[in-house]
């Protein structure tokens, strides 16, 4: 499928119409999830306000099974294997911990968000995802590159920038991209490494000292996560390193600047999607 053609399915899924009102009545509806996200947080809240509109209320008609938020990657597998057990109607989960689900339950309907689930084989295609999965790719690391260009016009007198980069989910071949287009603006750019929380502050503190005037935060659940922000945000002013972060809201939450897609509208995107499956859609059926 070309871009142009993805791109104008995705908007046309914004604008899907709900089922309304389609649940059974007196029947309770049972989620599961396998999230490194918090329950407390805004994407979290939007999601259940989402369901909530189209009647679908927690403790009322709606309830969750045990586990799922704020999973580690260390614990997806046993995180995964609770959720399971407990049988839920749907599950809603990313990328990682819905590879470990595919081979627990063939039956289960999947809600899974991730970089690009095509490209991870967890669906056939994006308009016929075939199987009991279906959800949404981000694809953003394609705006890294984007994000990159827009840091270097807010810092223009920048001749040395860092990419702050996990190497679980780093692409050597964009990263190489990356440097090229920098290297063509002038600029050099050196890739630092950070793969756990722990490893944040200190991989900031090693682009301030190979030299880095501005700092492009690559995307990754690590460092988009409300519970590493403080970290990062924290570091980042004391090295007084401009930065630009993936999500819209981390430059609301505290950061200089961000380009990206609403964190909190793919989760009420994702509850949309959850409302199909709840009222019979099978998962085969609705477009990524």
């Amino acid at each position: 499928m070309k871009r142009r053609e993805f791109l104008s399915l995705i908007g046309g899924a914004a604008a899907w119409p709900l089922p309304g009102n389609a649940q059974q009545t007196g029947r309770n509806y049972r989620i599961g999830f396998v999230t490194p996200s918090l329950r407390d947080t805004p994407p979290i809240h939007a999601f259940f306000d989402e369901l909530r509109r189209a009647g679908f209320v927690e403790g009322r008609n709606l309830s969750l099974v045990p586990g799922g938020f704020g999973v580690r990657v260390d614990q997806y597998a046993e995180a995964s294997g609770v959720v399971v057990k407990a049988a839920p109607d749907l599950i809603v989960c990313d990328a990682s911990p819905a590879r470990i689900i595919k081979q627990l339950t063939p039956t289960i309907p999947l809600l899974v968000m991730g970089e690009d689930i095509l490209a991870d084989r967890l669906v056939d295609s994006l308009s016929r995802p075939g199987g009991s999965i279906t959800g949404i790719s981000i694809m953003s690391p394609e705006l890294n590159g984007k994000r990159q260009d827009l840091l270097l016009d807010a810092v223009p007198n920048a001749r040395h920038i860092a990419a702050l980069v996990d190497p679980n989910l780093a692409q050597p071949e964009r990263l190489q991209q990356y440097k090229d287009a920098a290297r063509n603006r002038g600029v050099e750019l050196s890739v630092i490494e950070a793969k756990t929380p722990q490893e944040i502050g200190p991989a900031i503190e090693r682009a301030k000292a190979v030299g880095a005037n501005a700092l492009n935060v690559l995307a990754t659940p690590l460092f988009g996560s409300y519970q590493n922000r403080g970290t990062l945000f924290q570091k980042v002013a004391a090295m007084r390193l401009p930065a630009i972060y993936q999500w819209p809201e981390m430059a609301e939450d505290g950061g200089l600047m961000a380009y990206g897609p609403s964190f909190v509208d793919l989760y009420r995107q994702r509850a949309r999607m959850v409302l199909k499956v709840l009222t019979g859609v099978k998962p085969s059926d609705i477009p990524v």
